[in-house]
Protein backbone atom coordinates (compact mmCIF):
# COMPACT_ATOMS: atom_id res chain seq x y z
CA UNK A 1 0.00 0.00 0.00
CA UNK A 2 2.78 2.64 0.40
CA UNK A 3 4.72 1.00 -2.79
CA UNK A 4 4.18 4.79 -4.58
CA UNK A 5 5.85 6.15 -1.92
CA UNK A 6 8.62 4.00 -1.33
CA UNK A 7 9.08 4.54 -4.99
CA UNK A 8 9.03 8.23 -5.01
CA UNK A 9 11.74 9.07 -1.94
CA UNK A 10 14.21 6.15 -3.97
CA UNK A 11 14.46 8.64 -6.82
CA UNK A 12 13.69 11.30 -4.67
CA UNK A 13 17.21 10.84 -2.61
CA UNK A 14 19.07 9.38 -5.67
CA UNK A 15 18.94 12.81 -7.21
CA UNK A 16 20.48 13.94 -3.65
CA UNK A 17 23.16 11.21 -3.73
CA UNK A 18 24.05 12.37 -7.01
CA UNK A 19 25.16 15.93 -6.06
CA UNK A 20 26.60 14.56 -2.78
CA UNK A 21 30.30 13.01 -3.40
CA UNK A 22 30.44 16.62 -5.00
CA UNK A 23 30.35 18.92 -2.32
CA UNK A 24 34.26 19.08 -1.73
CA UNK A 25 35.02 19.71 -5.21
CA UNK A 26 32.68 22.85 -5.76
CA UNK A 27 35.52 25.31 -4.00
CA UNK A 28 37.68 24.78 -6.76
CA UNK A 29 34.61 24.95 -9.46
CA UNK A 30 33.43 28.32 -7.75
CA UNK A 31 37.23 29.37 -6.99
CA UNK A 32 35.96 29.62 -3.45
CA UNK A 33 37.14 27.66 -0.30
CA UNK A 34 35.43 24.80 1.47
CA UNK A 35 34.51 27.06 4.50
CA UNK A 36 32.38 29.11 1.87
CA UNK A 37 30.89 25.85 -0.12
CA UNK A 38 30.00 24.90 3.67
CA UNK A 39 28.09 27.81 4.76
CA UNK A 40 26.41 27.57 1.06
CA UNK A 41 25.04 24.10 1.92
CA UNK A 42 24.03 25.32 5.67
CA UNK A 43 21.74 28.09 4.27
CA UNK A 44 19.98 25.15 2.27
CA UNK A 45 19.29 23.47 5.59
CA UNK A 46 18.62 27.07 7.56
CA UNK A 47 15.61 27.22 4.85
CA UNK A 48 14.61 23.26 5.41
CA UNK A 49 14.43 24.71 9.34
CA UNK A 50 12.11 27.19 8.95
CA UNK A 51 9.85 25.67 6.03
CA UNK A 52 10.05 21.75 6.65
CA UNK A 53 7.84 22.43 9.61
CA UNK A 54 5.67 24.73 8.20
CA UNK A 55 4.54 21.93 5.06
CA UNK A 56 4.45 19.60 7.48
CA UNK A 57 1.82 21.10 9.51
CA UNK A 58 -0.17 22.29 6.54
CA UNK A 59 -0.19 18.65 5.44
CA UNK A 60 -2.16 18.37 8.96
CA UNK A 61 -4.78 20.66 7.57
CA UNK A 62 -4.51 20.15 4.29
CA UNK A 63 -3.53 16.59 3.64
CA UNK A 64 -0.40 14.92 2.54
CA UNK A 65 -0.46 14.42 -0.70
CA UNK A 66 -0.42 18.26 -2.28
CA UNK A 67 2.06 19.09 0.10
CA UNK A 68 4.31 16.48 -1.12
CA UNK A 69 3.74 17.41 -4.70
CA UNK A 70 4.29 20.93 -3.54
CA UNK A 71 7.67 19.85 -1.95
CA UNK A 72 8.44 18.43 -5.31
CA UNK A 73 8.11 20.92 -7.41
CA UNK A 74 9.69 23.00 -5.19
CA UNK A 75 12.91 20.48 -5.43
CA UNK A 76 12.84 20.02 -9.35
CA UNK A 77 13.60 23.75 -9.99
CA UNK A 78 15.78 23.88 -7.38
CA UNK A 79 17.86 21.03 -9.21
CA UNK A 80 17.33 22.91 -12.29
CA UNK A 81 18.53 26.31 -10.97
CA UNK A 82 21.69 24.20 -9.96
CA UNK A 83 22.52 22.57 -13.09
CA UNK A 84 22.85 25.93 -14.71
CA UNK A 85 24.67 27.56 -11.88
CA UNK A 86 28.11 29.45 -13.27
CA UNK A 87 28.50 31.76 -10.38
CA UNK A 88 28.05 31.36 -6.63
CA UNK A 89 25.34 33.53 -6.56
CA UNK A 90 23.45 31.37 -8.58
CA UNK A 91 24.41 28.11 -6.25
CA UNK A 92 23.36 29.94 -3.26
CA UNK A 93 19.64 30.42 -4.77
CA UNK A 94 19.63 27.49 -5.56
CA UNK A 95 20.26 25.71 -2.48
CA UNK A 96 17.88 28.36 -0.67
CA UNK A 97 14.50 27.33 -3.02
CA UNK A 98 15.51 23.35 -2.30
CA UNK A 99 15.44 23.81 1.50
CA UNK A 100 12.06 26.09 1.35
CA UNK A 101 10.78 22.88 -0.61
CA UNK A 102 12.40 20.58 1.61
CA UNK A 103 9.35 18.74 3.37
CA UNK A 104 9.27 15.73 1.41
CA UNK A 105 10.76 13.44 4.39
CA UNK A 106 8.55 14.72 7.28
CA UNK A 107 5.50 14.14 5.34
CA UNK A 108 6.56 10.95 3.80
CA UNK A 109 7.03 10.04 7.43
CA UNK A 110 3.78 11.49 8.83
CA UNK A 111 2.17 9.02 5.82
CA UNK A 112 3.96 6.20 7.34
CA UNK A 113 2.57 7.20 10.56
CA UNK A 114 -1.09 7.57 8.76
CA UNK A 115 -1.04 3.77 7.41
CA UNK A 116 1.29 2.24 10.08
CA UNK A 117 0.50 0.85 13.50
CA UNK A 118 2.62 1.59 16.11
CA UNK A 119 4.12 -2.21 16.76
CA UNK A 120 5.42 -2.36 13.18
CA UNK A 121 6.46 1.31 12.07
CA UNK A 122 9.65 0.89 13.28
CA UNK A 123 10.62 -1.28 10.25
CA UNK A 124 8.46 0.86 7.96
CA UNK A 125 10.25 3.93 8.94
CA UNK A 126 13.22 1.72 7.80
CA UNK A 127 12.20 1.80 5.22
CA UNK A 128 12.75 5.26 4.26
CA UNK A 129 16.45 3.95 5.32
CA UNK A 130 16.04 1.64 2.23
CA UNK A 131 15.58 4.43 -0.17
CA UNK A 132 18.71 5.70 0.90
CA UNK A 133 20.73 2.58 0.99
CA UNK A 134 19.90 1.86 -2.79
CA UNK A 135 20.06 5.37 -3.93
CA UNK A 136 23.64 5.27 -2.56
CA UNK A 137 24.28 2.26 -4.65
CA UNK A 138 23.80 4.38 -7.62
CA UNK A 139 24.08 7.61 -6.83
CA UNK A 140 27.37 8.50 -6.08
CA UNK A 141 28.71 6.69 -9.39
CA UNK A 142 26.40 8.59 -11.61
CA UNK A 143 27.62 11.77 -9.82
CA UNK A 144 30.84 11.51 -10.61
CA UNK A 145 30.31 10.07 -13.95
CA UNK A 146 28.20 12.99 -15.25
CA UNK A 147 30.41 15.49 -13.92
CA UNK A 148 33.21 14.54 -15.00
CA UNK A 149 32.75 14.74 -18.26
CA UNK A 150 29.89 17.51 -18.19
CA UNK A 151 30.41 19.58 -15.51
CA UNK A 152 27.55 20.51 -12.95
CA UNK A 153 25.13 20.18 -16.10
CA UNK A 154 25.13 16.90 -16.09
CA UNK A 155 24.46 15.54 -12.68
CA UNK A 156 21.78 18.69 -12.06
CA UNK A 157 19.50 18.02 -15.20
CA UNK A 158 20.21 13.90 -14.59
CA UNK A 159 18.95 14.97 -10.70
CA UNK A 160 16.03 17.18 -12.51
CA UNK A 161 14.87 14.55 -14.72
CA UNK A 162 14.70 12.09 -11.87
CA UNK A 163 12.44 14.82 -9.73
CA UNK A 164 9.96 14.53 -12.83
CA UNK A 165 9.80 10.77 -12.33
CA UNK A 166 8.66 11.16 -8.67
CA UNK A 167 6.04 13.90 -9.52
CA UNK A 168 4.45 11.56 -11.97
CA UNK A 169 4.64 8.87 -9.72
CA UNK A 170 3.00 10.82 -6.98
CA UNK A 171 0.11 12.02 -9.04
CA UNK A 172 -0.94 8.86 -10.23
CA UNK A 173 -0.25 6.07 -7.64
CA UNK A 174 0.32 7.69 -4.40
CA UNK A 175 -3.36 7.45 -2.78
CA UNK A 176 -4.28 10.50 0.45
CA UNK A 177 -3.67 9.35 3.49
CA UNK A 178 -4.99 11.98 5.43
CA UNK A 179 -8.26 12.69 3.93
CA UNK A 180 -11.28 15.93 4.28
CA UNK A 181 -13.24 13.63 6.86
CA UNK A 182 -10.06 12.92 8.78
CA UNK A 183 -8.98 16.24 8.70
CA UNK A 184 -12.00 18.04 9.88
CA UNK A 185 -12.81 15.10 12.62
CA UNK A 186 -9.12 16.17 13.57
CA UNK A 187 -9.81 20.46 13.65
CA UNK A 188 -12.80 19.67 16.11
CA UNK A 189 -10.87 18.55 18.98
CA UNK A 190 -7.24 20.59 18.72
CA UNK A 191 -8.10 21.57 21.98
CA UNK A 192 -7.46 18.56 23.34
CA UNK A 193 -3.81 19.47 25.45
CA UNK A 194 -2.26 16.32 24.29
CA UNK A 195 -1.68 18.14 20.74
CA UNK A 196 0.72 20.46 22.54
CA UNK A 197 3.88 18.84 22.08
CA UNK A 198 5.94 21.25 24.45
CA UNK A 199 3.98 19.67 27.21
CA UNK A 200 4.62 16.62 26.12
CA UNK A 201 7.39 15.37 28.02
CA UNK A 202 8.53 11.72 25.98
CA UNK A 203 8.10 13.75 23.11
CA UNK A 204 10.54 16.57 24.35
CA UNK A 205 12.99 13.76 25.47
CA UNK A 206 13.17 11.52 22.28
CA UNK A 207 13.63 14.86 19.81
CA UNK A 208 16.21 15.52 22.48
CA UNK A 209 17.89 12.30 22.03
CA UNK A 210 17.61 12.56 18.11
CA UNK A 211 19.31 16.02 18.02
CA UNK A 212 22.67 14.63 19.32
CA UNK A 213 22.36 11.75 17.16
CA UNK A 214 21.67 13.29 13.79
CA UNK A 215 23.65 16.64 14.72
CA UNK A 216 26.76 14.33 14.93
CA UNK A 217 25.82 11.98 11.89
CA UNK A 218 24.97 14.83 9.98
CA UNK A 219 28.78 16.52 10.65
CA UNK A 220 30.46 12.64 9.49
CA UNK A 221 28.50 12.67 6.72
CA UNK A 222 28.49 15.93 5.17
CA UNK A 223 32.38 15.75 6.07
CA UNK A 224 32.77 12.66 4.08
CA UNK A 225 33.48 14.46 0.98
CA UNK A 226 35.55 17.43 2.28
CA UNK A 227 37.54 15.19 4.03
CA UNK A 228 38.87 12.46 0.98
CA UNK A 229 39.48 15.35 -0.73
CA UNK A 230 41.05 17.60 1.88
CA UNK A 231 43.15 14.90 3.45
CA UNK A 232 42.75 11.74 1.24
CA UNK A 233 43.76 13.50 -1.97
CA UNK A 234 40.97 11.78 -3.68
CA UNK A 235 39.60 12.66 -7.39
CA UNK A 236 35.69 13.09 -8.18
CA UNK A 237 35.55 9.48 -9.37
CA UNK A 238 37.50 8.46 -5.84
CA UNK A 239 35.21 9.81 -3.62
CA UNK A 240 32.54 8.53 -5.90
CA UNK A 241 33.84 4.97 -5.05
CA UNK A 242 34.17 5.54 -1.41
CA UNK A 243 30.43 6.28 -1.58
CA UNK A 244 29.31 3.43 -3.61
CA UNK A 245 31.13 0.82 -1.16
CA UNK A 246 29.74 2.15 1.55
CA UNK A 247 25.88 1.68 0.10
CA UNK A 248 26.92 -1.72 -1.03
CA UNK A 249 27.74 -2.39 2.67
CA UNK A 250 24.13 -0.53 3.51
CA UNK A 251 22.20 -2.57 1.26
CA UNK A 252 23.60 -6.15 2.31
CA UNK A 253 23.00 -5.04 5.81
CA UNK A 254 19.54 -4.13 5.33
CA UNK A 255 18.82 -7.07 3.36
CA UNK A 256 20.16 -9.88 5.66
CA UNK A 257 21.31 -8.51 9.15
CA UNK A 258 18.61 -5.84 9.66
CA UNK A 259 15.64 -7.79 10.32
CA UNK A 260 17.16 -10.83 12.21
CA UNK A 261 18.86 -8.06 14.62
CA UNK A 262 15.85 -5.67 15.28
CA UNK A 263 14.16 -9.09 16.15
CA UNK A 264 16.58 -10.47 18.49
CA UNK A 265 17.47 -7.38 20.41
CA UNK A 266 14.20 -5.31 20.20
CA UNK A 267 14.23 -1.87 18.97
CA UNK A 268 15.42 -0.15 22.41
CA UNK A 269 18.63 -2.38 22.37
CA UNK A 270 19.22 -2.11 18.73
CA UNK A 271 18.84 1.21 19.32
CA UNK A 272 21.97 1.35 22.21
CA UNK A 273 23.78 -0.70 19.92
CA UNK A 274 24.02 1.02 16.99
CA UNK A 275 24.51 4.37 19.41
CA UNK A 276 27.63 2.90 20.66
CA UNK A 277 29.12 1.75 17.63
CA UNK A 278 28.40 5.77 15.77
CA UNK A 279 30.62 6.94 18.62
CA UNK A 280 33.51 4.37 18.40
CA UNK A 281 33.65 4.82 14.47
CA UNK A 282 33.21 8.58 14.66
CA UNK A 283 36.27 8.59 17.01
CA UNK A 284 38.45 6.48 14.55
CA UNK A 285 37.74 8.46 11.64
CA UNK A 286 39.47 11.56 12.59
CA UNK A 287 42.92 9.34 12.92
CA UNK A 288 42.32 7.72 9.58
CA UNK A 289 44.29 8.65 6.82
CA UNK A 290 43.63 5.76 4.58
CA UNK A 291 41.08 5.32 2.09
CA UNK A 292 40.58 1.48 2.98
CA UNK A 293 40.38 1.92 6.59
CA UNK A 294 37.77 4.80 6.39
CA UNK A 295 35.61 2.55 3.89
CA UNK A 296 35.78 -0.32 6.66
CA UNK A 297 34.55 2.54 9.16
CA UNK A 298 31.80 3.41 7.54
CA UNK A 299 30.61 0.32 7.03
CA UNK A 300 30.21 -0.22 10.44
CA UNK A 301 28.52 3.67 10.08
CA UNK A 302 26.14 1.69 7.77
CA UNK A 303 25.44 -1.38 10.16
CA UNK A 304 24.79 1.64 12.83
CA UNK A 305 22.54 3.36 10.65
CA UNK A 306 20.44 0.48 9.99
CA UNK A 307 19.70 -0.38 13.74
CA UNK A 308 18.71 3.23 14.76
CA UNK A 309 17.61 5.96 12.75
CA UNK A 310 13.98 4.24 11.65
CA UNK A 311 13.54 2.90 15.04
CA UNK A 312 14.29 5.90 16.67
CA UNK A 313 11.53 8.43 13.80
CA UNK A 314 9.52 5.15 15.16
CA UNK A 315 9.03 6.22 18.65
CA UNK A 316 9.16 9.75 18.02
CA UNK A 317 5.91 9.60 16.29
CA UNK A 318 4.93 7.29 18.93
CA UNK A 319 5.22 9.95 21.30
CA UNK A 320 2.48 12.09 19.94
CA UNK A 321 -1.12 12.00 18.96
CA UNK A 322 -2.28 10.68 15.49
CA UNK A 323 -3.42 13.84 15.04
CA UNK A 324 -0.36 15.78 14.65
CA UNK A 325 1.56 13.03 12.72
CA UNK A 326 2.88 15.77 10.30
CA UNK A 327 3.46 18.31 13.07
CA UNK A 328 5.99 15.66 15.39
CA UNK A 329 7.99 14.48 12.18
CA UNK A 330 8.00 17.97 11.20
CA UNK A 331 9.82 18.50 14.15
CA UNK A 332 12.16 15.72 13.82
CA UNK A 333 12.47 16.56 10.54
CA UNK A 334 13.22 20.32 11.48
CA UNK A 335 16.20 18.94 13.80
CA UNK A 336 17.33 17.44 10.85
CA UNK A 337 18.04 20.87 9.41
CA UNK A 338 19.51 21.77 12.26
CA UNK A 339 22.31 18.96 12.01
CA UNK A 340 22.31 20.30 8.20
CA UNK A 341 22.73 24.11 9.17
CA UNK A 342 26.06 22.62 12.00
CA UNK A 343 27.35 19.64 9.73
CA UNK A 344 28.53 21.21 6.21
CA UNK A 345 30.10 24.09 7.76
CA UNK A 346 31.24 22.45 11.06
CA UNK A 347 32.94 20.18 8.88
CA UNK A 348 35.17 22.27 6.81
CA UNK A 349 35.69 24.64 9.30
CA UNK A 350 37.01 21.38 11.25
CA UNK A 351 38.88 20.11 7.76
CA UNK A 352 40.53 23.47 7.62
CA UNK A 353 41.67 25.03 10.35
CA UNK A 354 42.55 21.88 12.79
CA UNK A 355 44.49 18.57 12.36
CA UNK A 356 42.03 15.85 10.87
CA UNK A 357 41.36 14.03 14.43
CA UNK A 358 39.98 16.89 15.82
CA UNK A 359 36.61 15.97 13.78
CA UNK A 360 36.63 12.72 15.45
CA UNK A 361 37.11 13.82 18.66
CA UNK A 362 34.55 16.63 18.51
CA UNK A 363 31.82 14.34 16.93
CA UNK A 364 32.07 11.79 19.54
CA UNK A 365 31.20 14.56 21.90
CA UNK A 366 28.87 15.18 20.30
CA UNK A 367 27.61 11.69 20.21
CA UNK A 368 27.95 10.63 23.33
CA UNK A 369 24.72 12.53 25.35
CA UNK A 370 22.43 10.50 22.77
CA UNK A 371 24.07 7.18 24.02
CA UNK A 372 23.81 8.00 27.97
CA UNK A 373 20.11 9.22 26.91
CA UNK A 374 19.53 5.70 25.05
CA UNK A 375 20.36 4.22 28.59
CA UNK A 376 16.80 5.34 30.05
CA UNK A 377 13.99 3.35 29.58
CA UNK A 378 12.72 4.76 26.48
CA UNK A 379 10.30 1.61 26.12
CA UNK A 380 7.53 3.76 28.21
CA UNK A 381 8.12 7.16 25.79
CA UNK A 382 5.45 6.62 24.15
CA UNK A 383 2.19 8.63 23.67
CA UNK A 384 -0.08 8.54 26.85
CA UNK A 385 -3.24 10.26 26.05
CA UNK A 386 -4.85 9.68 29.66
CA UNK A 387 -1.78 10.35 31.35
CA UNK A 388 -2.12 14.01 29.33
CA UNK A 389 -5.40 14.50 30.37
CA UNK A 390 -5.05 13.70 34.23
CA UNK A 391 -2.35 16.04 34.17
CA UNK A 392 -4.42 18.34 32.79
CA UNK A 393 -7.35 17.63 35.07
CA UNK A 394 -5.25 18.50 38.15
CA UNK A 395 -3.92 21.72 37.09
CA UNK A 396 -7.49 23.04 36.77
Amino acid sequence: MLAPLWIAIFIDVLGFTILFPLVGFFGELFETNNIVIGLIFSVNAMFGFVFGPILSKLSDRYGRKPLLLISQFGTLFAFVLTAFSNTLWMLIIARMIDGMFGGNFPIAKAIISDKVPPKDRGIQMANVGIAHVLASLFGPAIGGFFFTFFGLLGPGLFAAGLTVITIVVTISMLEETWPKEKRLHSHKRTSDVSLKVRENKNALFMLGLWAFHTISFTIIMSSLSFFSVTVLKLSVLDVSFVFMISGIFRAGVRFTLFKPTIKKLGETNAIRVGLVIFFVSFFLIGFSSNVVVIVIIFMFVSFAASLTRGPMNSKISQTASPKIQGKINGLSSGLDSIAQIIGPLAGALIITTLPPYWLGIIVALIALPAIVMSFQNIEKKKYDPTANLINHSMER
